[in-house]
């Protein structure tokens, strides 16, 4: 896959970055583990992308189970071990509501236009989308950006899909295929 700076990388969080949990939430960061190969991964990716924003729903918010500032701190340990391996995320999204219908949760384009207000520079015709779900798959197409599929908590999930142009192990192979 052919990129260059220009180009901006989205990240779902759960299944992509870290474990999901399974019926569940990451709730501390005691239950926070980072997927394999995702830190050398994004050591890799933060050479090739001038952007790298993370997209992530997190109903446990708005269903009480954790607090923003829980999230937040959650969100700080794993940047530190992110940055500490050479890696980087710049910016987080997060949509906290219950109800699919709200604006900012994925598939729908919320957080899109955030990291869009945020960098103007942002063209999603020059974005990747990457996730473990049709609903990141969908946000991305949605906005004309490439997808690509991590099989972590779907893996039956049929592929060639319409909504996956393409479909990777995990973040590391992501990473090893971009040139």
């Amino acid at each position: 896959m052919q990129i260059d700076a220009s180009w901006t990388l989205f990240l779902d969080r759960d299944g992509v970055i870290n474990n999901e949990i399974k019926d569940g939430y990451v709730l501390s960061w005691d239950m926070f583990r980072f997927e394999e190969g995702v830190l050398p991964a994004l050591s890799h990716l933060a050479k090739k992308f001038s952007r790298i924003v993370l997209v992530t729903n997190q109903r446990c918010i708005g269903r009480g189970l954790l607090t923003a500032e829980g999230l937040q701190e959650i969100h700080v340990k794993m940047l530190e071990a992110i940055s500490a391996s050479g890696g980087r995320i710049d910016r987080i999204y997060y949509c906290p509501d219950i109800d699919s219908n709200s604006p900012c949760r994925k598939p729908n384009d919320g957080m899109a236009m955030q990291a869009k207000a945020d960098f103007p520079e942002i063209d999603f015709s020059k974005a990747i989308m990457v996730g473990n779900t049709l609903s990141d798959m969908k946000f991305g197409k949605d906005q004309g950006m490439t997808t690509v599929f991590i099989p972590s908590t779907k893996p039956d999930l049929p592929f060639p899909h319409p909504q996956m142009d393409y479909r990777c192990k995990g973040l590391l192979e992501f990473s090893e295929i971009i040139q």
